[in-house]
């Protein structure tokens, strides 16, 4: 087995002879205080600040928005700076706000940095990982991993719009067996001054599939003197504490497995070693549901919450009738109407059904 391996809970991690980490720990990103070192990825198309406000309440550190075109600040589109650059009050409560860029042009970079700022961000985040190609195609992105040279320049301006530390989120790679990532964070971090670095070791071209290379990882982390959040094909609590031992790294970040389970956070910091009840699974449903009519309005929040409503029907184990009326419904009243039949007789009995009948689909 290689030490890339992650070994399980059979084989375990030896600790005897060394100070086991601690992932309650605070770190620091330039000038900025980080309480402990678990961090909610940016999501696309779903980390807005009541999802990132979520992943806080249940113990995240640091959570980071959405990937927002730098496009889109700098020529004022009004979408953009009333729903994806918006900062809520209590997100500041239980630590920093991070808000992730993504762009190839650093004099419009500059300009949306500056806004960012003025948003009330503690921190920016740069996206030089994402693979889809309408953002590549653009050269930003992961594109940006094959023109550090560029790279540099637009961590540059977005240090000198902002003034506030600027991390940067990349890959390994653009293919896989390439490490072209590694002398991309490295440019970074020594011409362009980044404070830290978030690294995903997987190339951009298989996305989310195969095994991330966490020995790549730690190589990143013993040489750049900031400190390194390793991303990336971590499932579970136990799997995310052994990265980041395995890794050395300053923190981890979830991504897709905390969808619809903030429970994970507080999992991982082994505040609260237990699974929702189908009662706390419901009664977060309706906090997100309240969230959502709060950011949106009662009728844009319904078509855009049948992307969530999925998560929580798997996790609450709910039958499949009670995701095709969420899918359905055309009104705040319906959803609600449907989340107060989770738990009486007729759904217990359709989740005796299902049980029967095999998981739900993913």
């Amino acid at each position: 087995m290689s030490a890339n391996t992650w070994p399980g809970r059979s084989s375990g991690c030896s600790s005897i002879g060394r100070r086991m980490r601690s992932l309650r720990e605070p770190f620091r990103i330039g000038d900025v205080t980080i309480p402990n070192r678990v961090v909610l990825a940016p999501l696309a198309g779903i980390g807005n600040w009541f999802v990132r406000l979520q992943a806080k309440r249940y113990g995240a550190g640091l959570a980071v928005s959405e990937m927002i075109s730098s496009f889109a600040i700098h020529y004022r589109n009004r979408r953009t700076l009333e729903e994806l650059l918006v900062i809520h009050a209590d997100e500041h409560r239980t630590g920093p706000v991070s808000i992730q860029l993504f762009g190839q042009d650093p004099d419009v970079m500059r300009s949306a940095a500056a806004e960012v700022a003025a948003a009330g961000a503690d921190l920016l985040d740069l996206n030089m990982g994402c693979p889809v190609p309408k953002v590549t195609k653009t050269g930003a992105g992961a594109a940006l991993i094959e023109d550090p040279g560029r790279a540099v320049e637009i961590a540059r301006a977005a240090r000198e719009g902002s003034g506030l530390p600027v991390t940067v989120k990349l890959r390994a790679a653009l293919k896989p067996g390439g490490v072209e990532g590694l002398e991309t964070a490295r440019r970074l971090v020594d011409e362009a001054g980044v404070a830290g670095i978030t690294f995903h070791p997987r190339s951009a071209a298989v996305r989310h599939k195969g095994v991330p290379d966490y020995d790549l990882a730690k190589e990143l982390v013993q040489e750049l003197p900031v400190p390194v959040i390793v991303s990336g094909g971590m499932a579970g609590a136990e799997h995310v504490r052994w990265v980041f031992e395995h890794t050395g790294c300053a923190a981890v970040m979830l991504a897709r497995g905390a969808l619809g389970n903030p429970w994970l956070f507080a999992q991982v910091l082994q505040t609260s070693r237990e699974d929702p009840s189908t009662d706390e699974i419901v009664e977060e449903w309706r906090w997100v549901v309240a969230r959502a009519e709060e950011h949106l309005g009662p009728e844009r929040a319904v078509p855009y919450l049948r992307k969530f409503h999925p998560w929580y029907i798997e996790r609450a184990a709910a039958p499949r009738a009670l995701q095709d009326q969420l899918q359905r419904a055309t009104t705040l009243h319906e959803v609600r109407e449907a989340l107060a039949t989770i738990g009486n007789p007729a759904w217990c009995a359709g989740s005796a059904r299902l049980a029967l009948s095999g998981p739900l689909p993913s």
